[in-house]
């Protein structure tokens, strides 16, 4: 059996596997997982994740100056809309850096999921070939 054979005869049985080892129960949602996803498919989302990222950055921040600048005037001149101007955009900043992390985040990890997969079938195409195991004991 060539190596080409003998991989694709594991990886078959390795999505046959289930997680938690119990069998499919009637109505559990359980059976043939129709689950999948490619390595250019995280990369997409990875990099829309890291396009949202730019986009948002550039764009988020750029009242920042006005907004403070108009809130002291308001301040100054007795207004209570300065005040709850500037509360305004304190929330703003810290939910547009809460996102602007989350997006960094998700391109990162996914970055590195798809490095790790790809290491990971290498290491298991050069170490682990049935066929070359056999060579050795025959």
């Amino acid at each position: 059996m060539s190596f080409d054979d003998e991989w694709s005869q594991i990886r078959s049985e390795a999505t046959e596997m289930r997680l938690n080892s119990l069998p499919p129960e009637a109505g559990s949602g359980g059976g043939a997982s129709d689950y999948k996803v490619t390595s250019a498919e995280l990369k997409a989302i990875g990099n829309e994740a890291q396009e949202l990222f730019h986009w948002f950055e550039r764009d988020a921040f750029h009242a920042g100056a006005q907004t403070g600048t108009a809130s002291k005037i308001l301040d100054g001149d007795g207004f209570l809309t300065g005040s709850a101007m500037w509360t305004m955009w304190d929330t703003w900043r810290d939910q547009a850096e809460t996102l602007l992390s989350a997006c960094a985040h998700i391109h990162n990890h996914l970055e590195d999921t798809v490095i790790s997969h790809v290491n990971h079938e290498e290491v298991l195409v050069t170490n682990f070939s049935i066929s070359t195991i056999d060579k050795h004991f025959n």
